[in-house]
């Protein structure tokens, strides 16, 4: 699969941690780099890795699905797009986020997805006290 593919098949089994982790190379990685400020890691490489980072998410977003995926740059093997979701939490928090990622594509799988999110929309749904929680 190139680039563009890689980021619809992402996008549309983000629901099932098993199919979404598949995607990636075995030295693949899942980046958002700006959870560490939130105490969540950051990096998670290999599909073993990913699929437990995702697991985790869908424990706490079970009908997590993007709802819209625009595509902004597109190579063969390099994409860059923004993609959003509008679901609640287990908890009843609404999880309200535009994703915005570079994908990069190597031998049809994902060496790199890098995603960027809005850190209090992501406090506010997944840590226990909103955003007090977030580590100082």
């Amino acid at each position: 699969m190139n680039a563009r593919e890689l980021i619809y098949a992402y996008t549309a089994n983000i629901g099932d941690a098993d199919v979404a982790s598949a995607l990636f190379a075995e030295d693949g990685a899942l980046e958002l780099p700006y959870l560490a400020s939130l105490g969540i890691p950051s990096r998670v490489e290999g599909p073993s890795e990913i699929r437990e980072f995702l697991s985790a998410l869908l424990e706490h977003v079970p009908d997590l699905g993007f709802d819209k995926v625009e595509i902004l740059i597109d190579t063969e093997d390099q994409i860059f797009g923004e993609w959003s979701v509008e679901r609640t939490t287990v908890d009843g928090r609404p999880f309200s986020q535009n994703y915005a990622g570079r994908l990069v594509a190597e031998n049809g799988k994902i060496k790199l997805l890098r995603e960027s999110l809005d850190l209090v929309r992501a406090a506010r749904a997944m840590l226990p006290n909103g955003v007090a929680g977030i580590p100082h």
